[in-house]
């Protein structure tokens, strides 16, 4: 309860410094020990009845004078003369103006209307003729217009001097003509007065300048006559005066009277100020004192309304505290005018009234103002605590999505000008509901030519997303069947490409995955078949050996069988280490230019043995010239034997075997085409999968890694392999990278 009560009395504190501060800047130059008749309001009224009583007493206008200094000028004659066109227009023009009524006045045998037409335009013929023949014609015309304007002004200047009496009739003047020795009084003269000015002797005397100037933009003058008549000056003469201007003790009495309203005003508003500018010194000494302000005071009572505040962004935070701050400044201001005028313009319980809601305002926007900073600055105090403010900033946000927006920047261009066309729209909707039957021709016009066809577009793009959206919530269900439909050429239509691509992208992937499980279980199966029936063999024959009843040649027997399936389990775990190293690509490479020729002559030859006792026939084919290329030795050498030796174990007996190699192009070909004894399956690129064989079945002494280990060999020399598959007519192709 302490706490809260020393909070509250913080806030008061400082709204009540505040709000000295601000009356004090704005009101100390006319309250701050001055007089009423010191301030700028009755300097406005002083200045105002000078002016008032020069021109309306003193040295007022003289219409009889002003008479005598007419002065017309050939080029107002000229004007006057030439303003309707050359004397042919004119006479043409009138005579173009009666032709029908003269025409309608013969035809209803009207005698004596005809006549009187056909006068009336002979009058106006004649006196544009004699405007042409005579310049003290067209003077006299002008002359009279110019004194119909003076009078006008006199007129005016009579009303004026009424109205200019009846508003300063507080004051009193006593005034002589310092060339002529006239007297000017008022017959208000009154011993005893508040205010007192002097002229003449020590000080300068008040002097009057009777010249005006008489125009025609006034309601009493048409478009013709403010065209043809200029402005024109009256030149009065310079009078000076000596005497006193005053204003009565009684004025200050008189509150029916605004004057007398506002010195009262004056006076109350002067002595309340000078008690909030006393007590707002002394809230500024309590402040820096005896009730010093503490962020724990203001953090107690207001953890709830932190956390609230604690998730607006910093900058919308920065921006609600330059707003409290304005507000203040204007309740401030307020509060200050509300003083001024209680005794002015309205009563004193509603100006107590005024008082209490600015004061309220200003007290809320103070508050909020203080703990607003206290809480910003908490926020944003440390390093990391501002960048993770700065990230969370509106300004910040905003950047960021216009960036995205404009990642592709057609889809950027088009959002903008969708929303400046609805912003326009907008804009011309409210100037042709103001401006009325002007604009709203021009407003439909760009309503159905622009605003209406860039909102359809709008809409029918929204339809297609909303459609594109659908159908990709369908994918991501896994619902792959159906295509997204492309239509037209817009950013929608390029987008449901991309997503039928990505459908397309899915299905190939989910249907390798399929493929890939399958794969790897055959992996396991095939890996268990081939590495337990070498080791069954082993265990086997090693328990037979154990029997001490067997002969020399079943031992001789048995170990020959032990040594042949050692061997084989041997090479299944070779074979199975190494393409485990390729396909992981944890194996070094060391490329040389080598003669590919060669080397297929080389391996060829280690089989030659194989293919003579085979009931096979080899046609070989490859140029006469060395081929070179950079390849791994040893390793190129694995592949053209693996190849070799798959075509000794799967092709059909009584068959040819071929064996080629090329120059194409840039590359160096080695193909190998046999018939295959075994049935294929129509998906050939599996046979270069690990452990996949040919024989199905497996009774072969092949570890189904040949082609596998091809395949790897050939993919770390940048080339490729291939297998066709024709019936049982099998080719197998290898290309990489020749050297020239």
């Amino acid at each position: 309860m302490k706490s809260k009560n020393k909070l509250l009395l913080i806030l008061f504190l400082i709204t009540w410094s505040a709000l000295a501060v601000v009356t004090f800047i704005n009101h100390s130059h006319n309250y701050l020990f001055k007089s009423y008749f010191e301030s700028d309001y009755f300097q406005s009224s002083r200045d105002g009845f000078i002016e008032g009583l020069g021109k309306y007493v003193l040295a007022p206008f003289d219409a009889e004078k002003a008479k005598e200094q007419i002065n017309v000028t050939q080029e107002e004659i000229e004007n006057y003369r030439n303003y309707y066109g050359s004397l042919s227009e004119q006479v043409e023009n009138i005579r173009s103006q009666y032709i029908d009524e003269i025409t309608n006045a013969e035809q209803a045998e009207d005698t004596q209307l005809k006549e009187h037409l056909v006068a009336e335009r002979d009058a106006k013929i004649a006196d544009i003729t004699k405007n042409f023949e005579s310049d003290e014609y067209v003077e006299e015309k002008i002359r009279k217009q110019k004194e119909q304007m003076i009078d006008s002004y006199a007129n005016q200047q009579a009303k004026y001097r009424n109205e200019f009496l009846r508003e300063y009739k507080f004051f009193a003047f006593n005034l002589v003509n310092v060339d002529t020795e006239e007297k000017f009084e008022s017959g208000q003269q009154q011993k005893t007065t508040i205010y007192s000015e002097k002229f003449g002797e020590d000080n300068l005397t008040l002097t009057v300048d009777s010249s005006v100037s008489i125009d025609t933009y006034g309601e009493d003058y048409n478009h013709v006559q403010q065209t043809l008549i200029q402005p024109f000056e009256i030149q009065g003469e310079v009078t000076q005066f000596e005497g006193t201007i005053s204003v009565p003790k009684t004025m200050a009495k008189d509150l029916n009277h605004s004057t007398g309203s506002e010195y009262k005003s004056f006076e109350v508003a002067k002595y309340f100020f000078y008690i909030v500018w006393l007590t707002g010194i002394v809230a500024i000494i309590g402040l820096f004192s005896f009730a010093k302000p503490s962020k724990e005071v203001f953090r107690g009572e207001l953890e709830r309304l932190h956390e609230i505040y604690a998730r607006i962004p910093v900058d919308v935070q920065i921006v609600l505290i330059l707003i409290g701050v304005m507000v203040s400044f204007a309740a401030a201001d307020s509060l200050g005018y509300t003083i001024i005028n209680s005794y002015r313009y309205t009563s004193n319980l509603s100006s107590l009234t005024d008082f209490l809601v600015f004061f309220l305002v200003l007290f809320g926007s103070i508050t909020a103002i203080i703990m607003g900073s206290i809480w910003t600055w908490d926020s944003i105090k440390t390093e990391e605590k501002m960048k993770k403010q700065v990230s969370q900033a509106m300004l910040y946000r905003l950047a960021d999505g216009m960036k995205d927006l404009f990642l592709n920047r057609s889809v950027g261009m088009q959002a903008v000008g969708v929303l400046t066309i609805a912003f326009l729209t907008g804009i011309g909707f409210i100037g042709a509901a103001v401006q009325g039957q002007e604009l709203v021709p021009i407003f439909m016009l760009l309503f159905f030519f622009i605003a209406l066809p860039a909102f359809l577009v709008f809409l029918r793009h929204m339809g297609y997303l909303n459609r594109i959206m659908k159908q990709t919530q369908e994918m991501a269900e896994g619902r792959l069947t159906s295509e997204i439909k492309v239509k037209g050429k817009s950013i929608f239509s390029k987008h449901a490409a991309n997503l039928n691509d990505l459908r397309e992208g899915v299905k190939t992937s989910m249907s390798e995955q399929a493929k890939s499980e399958r794969l790897k279980t055959e992996l396991i199966t095939n890996v268990g078949h081939d590495l337990r029936t070498p080791l069954t063999s082993i265990i086997t024959y090693t328990d037979l050996l154990k029997n001490p009843n067997l002969t020399e040649d079943e031992r001789k027997q048995y170990i020959d069988v032990l040594d042949k399936k050692s061997a084989r389990l041997k090479t299944l775990i070779e074979d199975l280490f190494e393409v485990s190293k390729m396909a992981s690509g944890n194996i070094e490479v060391t490329k040389q230019r080598l003669d590919l020729t060669q080397l297929l002559k080389q391996s060829i030859g280690e089989h030659e043995e194989e293919f003579a006792k085979s009931n096979f026939e080899l046609r070989v084919s490859m140029p006469e010239q060395p081929l070179f290329a950079y390849v791994d030795g040893q390793k190129m050498w694995r592949v053209i034997d693996n190849l070799i030796v798959n075509a000794l174990k799967y092709s059909l007996e009584g068959t040819r075997i071929y064996i080629t190699l090329k120059h194409i192009g840039s590359a160096a070909e080695f193909t190998v085409k046999n018939v295959s004894k075994y049935e294929l399956n129509e998906n050939v690129e599996e046979l270069t999968e690990r452990f996949k064989r040919a024989d199905a079945s497996r009774h072969t002494d092949g570890s189904g890694l040949g082609l596998a280990i091809a395949q790897s060999i050939v993919d770390i020399h940048n080339g490729r392999l291939s297998i066709d598959l024709d019936g049982d007519l099998f080719k197998v192709t290898v290309s990489v990278p020749a050297e020239y």
